[in-house]
């Protein structure tokens, strides 16, 4: 288990006076069976905002709030106290179904939401041909974790070469993204193979080592969970499942489902954006 401190600010300055904004945060994380929201709040400057909250059809908890008045500026101060307790069970023959239960109605119709590809999981035509022959033969746990063990091979990391409308068709194309591009990657090749596969946002500490009480530069994350008789996670950045420095905040179908912040203003005329993420480790 451990418990992390989170401090997300997003901060625009603006070129030209905003005579009004409508917006929406999705920056609380969430509490379920593998971690707790202890404390959490959401502050907007100027602070004339009208603020209303809200869960959204995906369960992500959501802050609404309109600035009807001119303003050159906006500020958006998430913190939040989390305690995480991740167990990721190896997984067992009775565990795991067969495709047989994936195709079966049922599953068909609880899922989906999961087994359709949407605008940015599409992994186009060449991932189409090739991930058959990576998931042959094997049962669905198996089959995603060849998956997974195929793109490690296939993609680097690299930030600036991809933006948040990149599709996975594009990502693949150059053989590189960030997070959400390997997110996505991962998602549209499970669910080319009918394995159902959802796209999760949160946040991530990005070094263990970091000493209790010590604040460090944390991230933005993305990461996946499929389902193969029970939801399992994995990290496609860090090759590896969820684990307790990773603190789950949204899940859709990708990233257009989940964005930390959005809306829509009049004026402006372009903006500077500043983020940041500050964790710490409490225990």
């Amino acid at each position: 288990m451990t418990r992390l401190s989170i401090v997300h600010k997003t901060a625009y300055k603006y070129n030209r006076r905003v005579t009004l904004s409508y917006n929406e945060a999705r920056m609380t994380p969430l509490t379920d069976g593998q971690q707790v929201v202890l404390e959490a709040s959401l502050k907007v400057s100027p602070n004339q905002a009208s603020v209303s909250n809200y869960r959204d059809y995906w369960g992500t908890r959501v802050t609404a709030f309109d600035m009807q008045m001119p303003h050159e500026s906006l500020e958006v101060l998430a913190t939040a106290t989390v305690e995480v307790h991740r167990t990721e069970r190896v997984a067992t023959e009775d565990d795991i179904v067969g495709w047989d239960v994936i195709a079966s109605e049922k599953v068909q119709d609880e899922f989906s939401d999961w087994l359709p590809q949407s605008r940015l999981s599409g992994p186009g035509e060449e991932v189409l041909e090739i991930i058959p022959d990576i998931v042959k033969g094997k049962n669905p746990h198996e089959a995603a974790m060849a998956v997974f063990a195929w793109m490690a091979g296939e993609m680097t990391y690299m930030k600036g070469t991809t933006g948040v409308t990149t599709n996975a068709e594009q990502a693949w194309s150059q053989r590189q993204g960030v997070c959400q591009d390997l997110a996505h990657l991962a998602i549209g090749a499970l669910r080319c193979s009918g394995i159902p596969a959802r796209y999760v946002s949160g946040y991530i500490h990005p070094r263990s080592s970091a000493d209790i009480g010590e604040t460090v530069a944390g991230q933005s994350h993305a990461w996946l969970e499929w389902w193969d008789g029970e939801w399992r996670s994995w990290d496609p950045t860090n090759h590896k499942p969820a684990g307790d420095y990773h603190v789950t905040v949204a899940r859709g179908r990708d990233y257009r489902d989940v964005p930390p912040l959005k809306g829509i203003l009049s004026g402006g005329g372009g903006s500077g954006l500043s983020v940041s993420v500050e964790i710490t480790r409490l225990a």
